[in-house]
């Protein structure tokens, strides 16, 4: 996993605000995948989700986690995919914190102390990465 610090740059710099991911959980040991808004804020990646939501079940069961980024280059495609950790931020500092940041969470919650707010910090442990254009992705620790 010896990349190049200008790769990872790269890698990162797709992530910019608030972009579609396919997340994935684990539920009973099989795989669930589907699409979330991936927010990108103070140097950590979030999802918001309802407290109902399987997302936050299956993550505290099984925390193991998967997101992946599809883009088109110049080139033609590529992605970034994350793996790590999801944890279900009990804190309610960082849910005040990112309420007020991302003006659409207010389309689908009252505020930061609704009781329906989940909110899933994404800690990223490894990084693969394919740049358009390549047949082989470039993977790096986090």
């Amino acid at each position: 996993m010896d990349v190049p610090n200008d790769v990872k740059k790269e890698a990162w710099s797709y992530f910019k605000g608030y972009q579609t991911v396919m997340l994935a959980t684990a539920e009973g040991g099989h795989p669930r995948v589907r699409p979330v808004t991936l927010i990108n804020y103070d140097h950590n990646f979030w999802v918001a989700t309802g407290t109902n939501s399987a997302k936050v079940r299956e993550i505290r069961g099984n925390p193991n986690i998967e997101f992946c980024l599809q883009f088109q280059g110049e080139a033609g495609g590529g992605y970034v995919r994350v793996a790590g950790l999801g944890d279900v931020v009990t804190d309610q500092g960082p849910k005040e914190k990112l309420f007020a940041h991302t003006s659409f969470l207010a389309d689908y919650w009252e505020g930061a102390d609704d009781p329906s707010y989940a909110l899933i910090q994404i800690i990223p442990v490894e990084v693969e990465y394919m740049r358009p254009g390549d047949i082989d992705a470039q993977r790096f620790g986090v």
